[in-house]
């Protein structure tokens, strides 16, 4: 995918009313109890707020989503590798994903889970800091960043077939999952 989305309005090659467009996706298991996603959330939230007018004042549209991953269909259709994941014109800010467990999500799903560590300036957070965010959002945008990932086929991670796997089986106890 290029770096930006960009529409002509003819076909002559001079770039006439080019059109920037910037779409940055929030990907994330939980914002009702995992503190990790809904920690991340706030930051981008504080992060989308400064870039888009700035980012507008350059030309850029932006658009700007939250997808909650409800099933394992859909994260196999998001490409989904760990939560939370943060792309820009579909390419993930994070050059690579370190994992540690997460009490909150394995609480969910009654199983062990792992979700996303965010490493930046030598440090590991499981809440990335706002420089980190705006950093790789702007290097996306501006070609500062590698290519996207490799075209290797996606497989869903076996860490996200366990949540949601666990997730389903405690959905569906009769008990209103209070007891198991």
């Amino acid at each position: 995918m290029d770096k930006l989305i960009a529409k002509s309005c003819c076909n002559c090659g001079c770039d006439c009313s080019f059109e920037k467009k910037v779409v940055v996706e929030y990907l994330y298991l939980d914002l009702q109890t995992c503190e990790r996603c809904i920690g991340t959330d706030n930051v981008l939230d504080e992060v989308m707020l400064v870039l888009t007018p700035a980012l507008e004042l350059a030309g850029f549209t932006v658009e700007y989503n939250k997808i909650e991953m409800k099933t394992a269909d859909m994260a196999i259709q998001h490409q989904f590798v760990s939560s939370p994941t943060i792309r820009v014109n579909g390419q993930d800010i994070c050059k690579s994903v370190a994992e540690n467990s997460c009490g909150c999500c394995s609480e969910i799903s009654s199983t062990d889970v792992e979700c996303r560590l965010f490493e930046y300036n030598g440090k590991t957070y499981e809440v990335p800091p706002k420089e980190m965010l705006a950093e790789g959002i702007l290097q996306i945008i501006f070609g500062r960043y590698g290519e996207g990932s490799s075209p290797n086929k996606y497989e869903l991670p076996e860490n996200l077939k366990n949540f949601f796997d666990g997730k389903n089986i405690k959905s569906g106890c009769c008990c209103e999952g209070n007891c198991c």
